[in-house]
């Protein structure tokens, strides 16, 4: 037992050696600061960062909180993403349970009726064995395979965590998307609404004056085709209304049209949003999932590297075997049936180095390939980041212009209506006014539309404060 105590003193002085190269994360050098971040902060709103309350709270909307509040629980997408980190779980345990001696348990009773000349005694008709051992494997991680598996395996844990706090990310982002084009397409059917309304009493101011002989059967028609192409919009609004609404369904794991209930009665647009806290690219790169993701899959190809050229040694496994074997079930476990072996084992496969040299090839290949894709996913998320914002200043300075441009128009409406009815200016002049002023009002929602869902891309894009994984 002397040789074994040996083996094992170094088995444990050389397994803190480990081949192949030890990782290091790469450097990256940001921006000191992102260029649209000051113009994108709304004059109102509330400034918060992103670890004191979700961003999602700050449109004040409880039915937009409990929608998010539904997906992270209930999304399909999600669970299948706790799937595999629950299955990336289990391979880590399963690899640092590799490095640790395996123990089983074996028994056997056998029974045998033998043929004549078999027999060792004439009237010999039967034999009986009874066997029962325990048995020790161990792989000694003299050059350490089995702890560059380990931390491969570790690393793929972290990275498959990311992942799906990435996924909350992008979920939490959409599903607030989805509600928010709700809310604008429904307040463009109540627009449109508004528009018909006018055109009616447009129609019925023209209709009024043809039977007091004031006016013309040519303006009639063209009030009529004008209010019957303004009524054609409304349908498809209302087709595009459920179609977001079951997306919001399946989006938080539930039938299409299980939240219609809730859904269908119009609200307003939020009309302040919460300023944004963008911090510092630097800040960014250590709060984006998507890129400690790509960072930890860069350390597992590093470490699959260290397994890879592991197998330039020879691969040492030691073997016990303890038990007792008897043809008799009263003879077990006596001093006679005892048996017992210690073996060591050597795996020579490290001699074809052409092979594992290619092995090793292909793990750097793959590291490189990762390390590019790490720096790719900085460069979209800081261009992500930075697009963002810069649509939602933009944004912003449009809706004022607009909501100017619309007020204006509304004006010029209510006096040319003033000025046909008096008999100053002709129909022609009444409907150009009148088909300006719908196209501002239908812009001017699709715009604010839009600068919400470019607030909410700005959160998405800065990694929002998720929900906690």
């Amino acid at each position: 037992m002397s040789k074994l105590a040996g083996l094992l003193m170094v088995a444990a002085l050389l397994g803190a050696c480990a081949a192949g190269p030890d990782y290091y994360p790469p450097e990256t050098v940001p921006p000191q600061h992102f260029l649209h971040a000051e113009a994108a902060a709304p004059e109102s709103g509330t400034l918060f960062a992103d670890n004191e309350r979700l961003f999602w709270q700050g449109f004040d909307d409880p039915l937009l909180g409990d929608l998010i509040a539904r997906t992270i629980v209930g999304n399909r997408s999600l669970q299948a993403g706790l799937a595999r980190y629950r299955e990336a779980e289990a391979l880590l345990r399963g690899a640092r349970r590799n490095q640790l001696p395996s123990v089983t348990i074996g028994t056997e009773v056998a029974g045998q009726r033998l043929a004549r000349m078999e027999r060792i005694q004439p009237d010999q008709e039967r034999s009986e064995s009874y066997q029962a051992a325990v048995a020790l494997g161990w792989e000694l991680d003299l050059f350490g395979r089995l702890s560059r598996l380990a931390e491969a395996s570790e690393a793929e844990l972290q990275a498959t965590a990311a992942d799906q706090q990435a996924l909350q990310v992008a979920l939490a982002g959409q599903m607030a998307s989805s509600y928010f084009q709700l809310r604008g397409l429904q307040q463009q059917l109540l627009v449109a609404e508004q528009n018909v309304a006018l055109q009616q009493a447009s129609l019925d101011i023209v209709s009024a004056r043809l039977d007091a002989g004031r006016g013309t059967l040519f303006d009639q028609v063209r009030a009529r085709a004008q209010l019957d192409a303004t009524r054609a919009v409304i349908p498809q609004l209302e087709a595009e209304i459920g179609a977001t609404m079951h997306r919001i369904g399946v989006l938080a794991g539930q039938s299409p049209t299980a939240l219609i209930p809730q859904l269908q009665v119009p609200t307003d647009l939020p009309d302040s949003h919460p300023a944004i806290a963008a911090g510092t690219p630097g800040d960014l790169l250590r709060r984006r999932p998507d890129i400690q993701a790509a960072e930890r899959r860069l350390a597992a190809a590093s470490a699959r590297i260290g397994v890879a050229s592991a197998d330039l040694f020879p691969r040492f496994t030691l073997d016990g075997l303890l038990g007792s074997m008897a043809v008799s079930g009263t003879d077990m476990f006596t001093g006679a049936a005892q048996s017992g072996r210690v073996a060591l084992g050597i795996d020579w496969s490290f001699l074809d180095r052409a092979q594992v040299r290619a092995r090793i090839d292909a793990a750097d290949a793959q590291s490189a390939e990762l390390l590019a894709d790490y720096r790719q996913t900085v460069l979209l998320a800081l261009e992500e980041t930075e697009t963002w914002l810069l649509r939602y200043h933009q944004s912003q300075e449009r809706g004022a212009l607009l909501r100017s441009a619309t007020d204006a128009a509304t004006v010029a409406v209510a006096q040319a209506r003033d000025r046909y009815e008096q008999g100053f200016i002709g129909y022609f002049e009444l409907l150009a006014a009148e088909q300006e002023l719908t196209a501002m009002r239908d812009t001017l929602v699709r715009s604010e539309t839009e600068t919400v869902l470019a607030m909410v891309n700005v959160y998405r894009a800065l990694a929002g404060a998720p929900a906690g994984y």
